[in-house]
């Protein structure tokens, strides 16, 4: 997998920000300034990365360190894969770089990822690089008109293990 900046292709991801978003879904057309899809070098609380496939360079969705506290040195995990790229290992791949970037690159301490307890791609990502599952957050999820669990997992980077997740 290789991790570069967004581009023009994410336009084209439709549905991705469905489920991984906090409020609801709605079409981004092309030159929109939606913080999502753009870069800012000045912003310090999120880092968005574009995952592509390294077989043929396609767009396979898009991985996001976010809610970056430096005080605190703790951040969240976010990640969306296009429905053909799921299933082949890339979550936990993913998850292993962004594991990296936080702990080694930023310097940071804990890592968090809440997704639906229905998500066992997402569950199964994390757990395989570490994460331990801290929490049940019941019924915090408007999901397309129903009210679903979501699980928080967390990862120390005293307890990480570079290559667990490979």
């Amino acid at each position: 997998m290789d991790f570069g900046g967004p581009g023009p292709v994410l336009f084209a991801l439709h549905g991705h920000f469905g489920e991984a978003e906090s409020g609801p879904w709605w079409p981004v057309g092309p030159g929109s300034q939606d913080p999502r899809l753009t870069v800012d070098d000045k912003e310090q609380r999120s880092v968005r990365f574009s995952v592509v496939e390294l077989d043929g360079g396609m767009l396979a969705g898009t991985a996001t360190l976010w809610g970056i506290d430096t005080h605190n040195r703790v951040a969240h995990i976010g990640l969306g894969l296009r429905p053909g790229f799921r299933g082949k290992g890339y979550g936990t791949d993913v998850v292993a770089v962004l594991c990296h970037y936080a702990f080694v690159v930023r310097g940071l301490r804990r890592l968090q990822i809440e997704t639906l307890a229905d998500n066992a791609p997402m569950l199964r990502s994390a757990e395989r690089n570490g994460f331990v599952r801290e929490g049940v957050l019941r019924s915090s999820a408007w999901v397309l008109g129903e009210v679903l669990d979501e699980v928080l997992l967390g990862l120390l980077a005293q307890d990480w293990e570079p290559a667990r997740g490979r």
